[in-house]
């Protein structure tokens, strides 16, 4: 696979090989497969930590546009996951106004010493990529790092639930 790439694979087995650089994203995306229970693929090639956040977000915007708008998808999805005390939801839909909505700051957490959001600089290259609308809803939680697990639980089931054959 090349380099700023990602692949997908519907009704796989939630099988993950990410390499963004970044390796609290890494996991994070390994929680997104497995909870979307499809296969991913994705390789960023190195740069600064925030710049390889937000192309790993374009690179599964990349591979998600054309399954989302595919005849037969929903293009719309919703996802609820919790991790420990946290509980998030996530909600998209294929649109033509690329959007993030989140009640979720998490902004002072830094999680792996990023200087920016994690979380909105990946979804907001999501968006942009698959030209995705995404309402993010954090109903629960304290700690950061079970926060971001939830968030990207559910953002794995919402994008499995509007790829996916209705």
């Amino acid at each position: 696979m090349s380099s700023g790439a990602a692949q997908i694979a519907l009704e796989g087995t939630g099988a993950s090989e990410a390499a963004t650089g970044v390796a609290v994203l890494d996991h994070l995306l390994a929680e997104l497969a497995r909870a979307g229970r499809f296969d991913l693929r994705l390789e960023i090639a190195p740069d600064e930590p925030e710049a390889e956040v937000s192309a790993a977000g374009a690179a599964l915007g990349s591979a998600v546009a054309e399954l989302v708008t595919s005849p037969g998808a929903l293009g719309r999805g919703v996802g609820v996951a919790p991790s420990d005390e946290a509980l998030a939801m996530v909600v998209v839909e294929a649109s033509e106004k690329a959007l993030v909505v989140s009640n979720a700051d998490l902004t002072s957490s830094r999680a792996g010493g990023l200087r920016t959001d994690l979380a909105a600089a990946f979804l907001d290259g999501l968006a942009e990529a698959a030209g995705l609308t995404i309402h993010v809803r954090l109903i629960e939680g304290e700690d950061s790092e079970h926060v971001l697990q939830a968030m990207f639980k559910a953002l794995g089931a919402a994008l499995a639930d509007a790829c996916r054959e209705h």
